[in-house]
Order: C-alpha cells, then structure tokens, then sequence
C-alpha cells in the first residue's frame, strides 16, 4: 500500500512502449464502487474472490505491465499463475509508508492502529511477495524514475 506500484507501473509501461493496467481500477470499475466500499459492504472474503477473478483475467488478456493489488498474492492460484512472469516486488519500510500515505482509515485493513498493522500484513505477506517475485526493489528514498530504472535494471530489460 503507497509503494507506488500505480506511478511505477505506468512508467515502467512507457518506458518499454507497452500497455499498463491496474486490477484495483479494474475492479473498481466492474464493481461501481470502491475498494474500501466492497471491504465495508461485503467483507473481505468477497473482495478477495473478486479480486482473484480480476486478476485471472487480467493476466490472461494483457501483455503489457500489470500492477495487482497487495493482497492479490494471498491467493495460492493467483501465485501459481504468477509464475514464469517478470513480477516486480517494491518494497518500503513502515516510516516510508507513513510518508507516502499517512497511513490514512482509507486504507480498509489499516482502519485501526496502522503502523502496527501496516509491519503485521507486511510479516504475513513479504514472503508470499518474494516468493512470486522475479526481483525486489526497494522504493525508500527514491523518486519514482528512481524506482522505474532500478526495476529496468533488475528485470534486465532495456527501454523502448
């Protein structure tokens, strides 16, 4: 959450002269409503299955860089799809995250208490991202061109 993962995503994208998409503004737009709103209304279960479908879809109809939601790796299937794809981690630390976003109630799994569940999804979740992801790169301190070429670099690919 706040990485940058949207800003990246699209520079990455015209850097390499490809398409960008989002599955959060996919599901957004096929739900009519917010993230936070299917979390409120539904639960986090349903939005998880929703996402999972966004997900399987947008993997199977795009081929240019996809950027998924954070809890998107939670999903067994969804990591095994993930695999033999270029998948691109940014990492940050709380006081990052807490730069970036304040740590705001926007965010629905961080309504109560942020900067200690921000490190408790990030313990249960940074082995899952790492698990899929083809390089990491950290985001403290960078710009976000800063970010783009280090993915470059990392992913060994050259620009457009």
């Amino acid at each position: 959450m706040g990485v940058g993962k949207s800003t990246v995503g699209q520079l990455l994208a015209d850097r390499l002269g490809v398409g960008y998409r989002d599955t959060d503004d996919d599901i957004v737009s096929e739900q009519g409503r917010t993230i936070a709103e299917i979390f409120v209304d539904e639960g986090e279960p349903a939005f998880r299955a929703v996402e999972k479908s966004a997900v399987r879809r947008a993997l199977a109809e795009h081929g240019g860089v996809l950027a998924l939601g954070g809890g998107s790796i939670l999903d067994e299937d969804t990591r095994a799809l993930l695999e033999g794809q270029r998948v691109v981690y940014l990492s940050m630390d709380v006081e990052e995250a807490v730069k970036r976003t304040g740590l705001n109630a926007a965010r629905p799994l961080l309504a109560v208490n942020p900067r200690k569940q921000w490190r408790e999804l990030m313990e249960a979740r940074r082995h899952l991202y790492e698990s899929v992801a083809t390089a990491v790169v950290a985001t403290d301190g960078r710009t976000p061109e800063e970010v783009t070429q280090a993915a470059l670099d990392a992913l060994e690919l050259k620009d457009a």
